[in-house]
């Protein structure tokens, strides 16, 4: 199944993007076969943001992004977003890409199941 979760919240602040991360793993736990692509909007491009470092024993995004993409998951970021937020593309986590609107459009044309965070 192709599932496409749309992320809009910060990385920290709120724990609606790390739900929608928590799913994904899940998702590509359970079915060897998920095709599971996330898309970070607004302030949730910042969830990619490289060389985040959060107190022990409290969950880190990058690295949740990064267990994603080794788990051959697709992380995009709202080009427009970033833009707006100052993040530059040297800036981003390995394994996660600039994107566009359009982008998003063919991902959600795709997929079987759209969920939004």
């Amino acid at each position: 199944m192709k599932s496409l979760i749309i992320l809009n919240d910060p990385p920290y602040g709120t724990e609606r993007s790390y739900n929608g991360l928590r799913l994904a793993h899940a998702l590509q736990k359970n079915d060897t076969q998920a095709e599971v692509t996330v898309f970070l909007m607004a302030d949730a491009v910042l969830c990619a943001k490289a060389g985040q470092k959060t107190p022990e024993g409290f969950y880190n995004i990058e690295r949740m992004l990064r267990r994603l993409v080794l788990g051959k998951g697709t992380v995009l970021l709202c080009g427009t977003c970033m833009d707006a937020r100052g993040l530059a593309e040297a800036e981003i986590a390995p394994g996660a890409r600039r994107s566009t609107m359009d982008e998003l459009a063919a991902a959600a044309i795709a997929a079987d199941k759209v969920l939004v965070f």
